[in-house]
C-alpha cells in the first residue's frame, strides 16, 4: 500500500483534495520528486518524466491513505486520472517513484505521470512550469 505523491489538483487546498482525499488519509506531508518536470494542462498539470534533468524537481505532498480506505482511494484516483493498466489511450500512467519528504526521508510513492504519447506532445508544444510548483505558477 504505497502512498501517493500529488502535485496538482489533489494537493491540500485544491479542488480535488476535498472531493477525493478528505477523510481517507492518515498523513499528508510536503515533499519533492526528482526526475520529473511539470507542464501546464487544461486546468491541471502533467508531470513528465525527465530523468537526469537539472530542472527535474516537482513540489507536492506525499499522501498516505488510511488502510481501510486504500483500495477505494486507489480506484477513485485511477478513475480521476483516466488510468487503466495497459490501456494505450491513457492520458496518465501510475508509476512507483521515490519522493523526498521535507525531513530528508525518501519514500516510494505512486505518482501519475503523463503517458508516453502525451509526454511527447507536451515536450514539443507544452508550457513548462518553471520551478516545478504548480501553485507558484499562478
Amino acid at each position: 500500500m504505497l502512498p501517493f505523491f500529488v502535485y496538482g489538483t489533489l494537493r491540500p487546498g485544491e479542488p480535488n483534495h476535498d472531493l477525493f482525499l478528505r477523510g481517507r488519509t492518515h498523513a499528508e506531508e510536503p515533499a519533492t520528486m526528482r526526475g520529473v518536470v511539470l507542464y501546464d494542462g487544461p486546468g491541471y498539470p502533467y508531470a513528465v518524466e525527465e530523468p537526469g534533468s537539472a530542472d527535474g524537481l516537482v513540489t507536492g505532498e506525499v499522501v498516505t491513505a488510511r488502510p481501510e480506505a486504500y483500495g477505494e482511494l486507489l480506484r477513485s484516483l485511477d478513475l480521476l486520472e483516466e488510468y487503466a493498466p495497459g490501456d494505450p489511450a491513457n492520458l496518465y500512467e501510475r508509476v512507483e517513484r521515490p519522493a523526498t519528504l521535507d525531513d530528508g526521508t525518501v519514500v516510494r510513492a505512486w505518482v501519475y505521470v503523463a503517458a508516453p504519447a502525451v509526454a511527447v506532445r507536451l515536450r514539443a508544444w507544452g508550457k513548462l512550469i518553471e520551478g516545478g510548483d504548480w501553485r507558484a505558477r499562478r
